[in-house]
């Protein structure tokens, strides 16, 4: 052990004469890698989002991957040091580069190993590790070990080095609770699950594999229905809607492509998914596509299929999504965003009615029903350069706009009523409807993300409201000032306080003159409308014009100023009913 530390030291000290900064050209350099600083709390959040989006086995495969290619380039290091050095020597630069890269502390607590032989075994402790308590903060005591990037770097490193497969284990880890974390390490073959770790160690693509679970939903719905989406959700009486719906109807029977035209948010799927439901393909598959949200480079292999083998990593043949929209009918969301290239195919498919997959010379007969759908203005793209010209008038045969929610006022108590339904029996909410307030208020908004907009909304106001009461506008909004007019209440007198600029003469007096702070006032306000609402938040904010969480916010920052809890605003900050005093 004392042999170890020694080597440690000297290791170290030679490996941070290798570290440099240029200023000039804002590079870092160990040896002749270039290198990173990043901010822990960044690495941190990307780790999350890696395990909130791919979940824990994918994410832990690929950190595990990102800490092996880590190792792997580190031993090349130790390699050139390993020709005037022990192997011991030798080996001791990864663990010191670990610790100098400032991500684990590395204490060898046993080491053997023989290059020459292959024979290698290692235990060894790991000491404040970044990612263990990155994930115990993040996700709280995990089951399992967690240090996934390190226990990579040290297989990569180790396996690199050996020039043999090298497997580490943490049989302890500060991400189940222990204090520290410690790994043992020894060839493949001698571990009894040897085959169980490798599989983290092999590359998958996850493009691919996504791109095949979103091919199963749009199946599964196709299959049993997505009554989020079915045209009960179309819901209208304004005139501008039923000019689009009657539109609509009047397409159902036909064959002919329909282009949908609106805002982000005015319901162009489900007016696509009406569109199938009404007509002689409803027994068939009905496959949305957002060409937006497909990487450019995957767009053709994912509309037209991909046989195995046309490019780097295309492992199996793959039907694209005309192909299981075949008798039924797809919608193309977004259009706008496709690329050229698969502008010119979608083209020929729509004028000969054949696909050809990429990599593959055979082409094959489709009967596909296509409705297209944008936000965006397609003869502007045209003009641009951007979109195909010919496509655009193939596309235009048949043309729908859909109003935005703010040319259809009359539309938005039955859309609202409709979601409110909706979502309580999600919820399991007994609601008695809107207030009046709340009414006016989704009247008076000008709903820039339409009728997604407003589902948000009123599912939020269910989440918010009470059982048995009525969504308010602040369980609507976070902020209601934008949604509802100026107030005025009575004078003392009884009358409508709407010169309220010379009422408020003395208040102003008072302040000008240093009598009082505004401070002071607005601690008088918020103390008079809790004292007069005898506690209730939600009867003092409106006395205010405020919504409950501003004057919450308000009493507590009071609060907070104050040397004591004994006032009302305290009171009723803290929870406190406050009656008249």
């Amino acid at each position: 052990m004392t042999k170890l530390r020694s080597v440690g030291r000297s290791t170290n000290e030679d490996l941070r004469a290798r570290v440099h900064f240029c200023s000039e050209t804002g590079q870092i350099w160990l040896h002749e890698h270039r290198m990173l600083l990043v901010h822990a709390e960044a690495q941190a959040t990307l780790r999350n989002e890696l395990i909130d989006t791919l979940g824990m086995d994918r994410a832990k495969g690929l950190l595990t991957r990102m800490g092996y290619a880590s190792g792997v380039r580190d031993a090349e290091l130790a390699r050139t040091r390993a020709e005037d050095s022990s192997d011991l020597e030798a080996f001791m630069t990864g663990p010191q580069l670990h610790t100098l890269e400032g991500i684990v502390k590395v204490t060898p607590l046993k080491l053997e190993l023989n290059r020459h032989s292959g024979k290698f075994y290692a235990e060894i402790l790991w000491e404040h590790s970044w990612e263990g308590q990155s994930h115990r903060r993040h996700y709280g005591i995990h089951s399992e070990p967690v240090c996934w990037t390190q226990i990579g770097y040290a297989c990569g490193y180790t396996s690199a080095f050996m020039g043999r497969t090298i497997l580490y284990k943490e049989v302890e880890c500060t991400g189940m609770g222990h204090n520290n974390c410690r790994i043992v390490g020894k060839p493949a073959e001698e571990w009894d699950d040897a085959a169980e770790q490798m599989r983290f160690f092999n590359s998958e693509s996850i493009a691919d594999q996504l791109i095949d679970l979103q091919t199963q939903v749009v199946q599964l719905r196709s299959s049993i229905g997505d009554r989020d989406q079915l045209p009960e959700d179309v819901t209208g009486t304004s005139p501008g809607f039923r000019a689009a719906y009657e539109l609509l109807k009047q397409a159902a029977g036909s064959h002919i492509s329909v282009l949908l035209q609106g805002e982000t948010g005015v319901g162009k799927e489900v007016f696509a998914r009406s569109l199938h439901e009404m007509g002689p393909r409803c027994s068939k598959p009905f496959v949305a596509v957002n060409c937006a949200a497909i990487p450019q480079e995957l767009v053709e292999s994912e509309l037209f299929g991909v046989e195995k083998g046309a490019y780097t990593g295309a492992l199996v043949s793959r039907p694209g999504r005309f192909e299981r929209a075949d008798g039924g009918t797809l919608f193309l969301d977004e259009i706008g965003d496709l690329p050229l290239s698969a502008q010119a195919k979608l083209l020929r498919v729509l004028q000969d009615g054949e696909i050809e997959r990429l990599g593959d010379q055979k082409t094959r007969k489709i009967n596909v029903r296509l409705v297209a759908a944008t936000n965006t203005n397609l003869q502007e793209l045209v003009k641009a350069g951007r979109f195909r010209s010919d496509l655009y008038y193939r596309l235009n045969a048949y043309q729908i706009v859909i109003p935005p929610l703010r040319e259809r006022k009359q539309d938005i108590p039955l859309l609202a009523k409709h979601f409110l339904a909706k979502h309580t029996a999600i919820h399991g909410k007994k609601l008695r409807g809107f207030t009046d307030k709340a009414k006016r208020a989704l009247l008076a908004y000008p709903w820039p993300g339409n009728i997604r907009e407003l589902q948000n909304a009123v599912e939020r106001g269910v989440i918010l409201a009470p059982s048995g009461t009525r969504i308010e506008v602040s369980h609507l909004f976070l902020s209601s000032n934008d949604v509802q007019p100026q107030e005025f209440g009575l004078d003392p007198s009884g009358g409508l306080d709407i010169n309220r600029w010379e009422a408020g003469k003395d208040l102003r007096e008072a302040v000008f003159n240093g009598t009082l702070t505004l401070d002071q006032v607005e601690a008088m306000l918020l103390e008079t409308a809790v004292d007069k609402a005898r506690g209730n938040l939600s009867s003092a904010a409106r006395m205010l014009g405020l919504t409950r969480p501003q004057i919450a916010y308000r009493l507590k920052r009071l609060h907070e100023g104050k040397d004591g809890p004994g006032d009302p605003a305290s009171a009723a900050f803290d929870g406190t009913r406050v009656g008249s005093i």
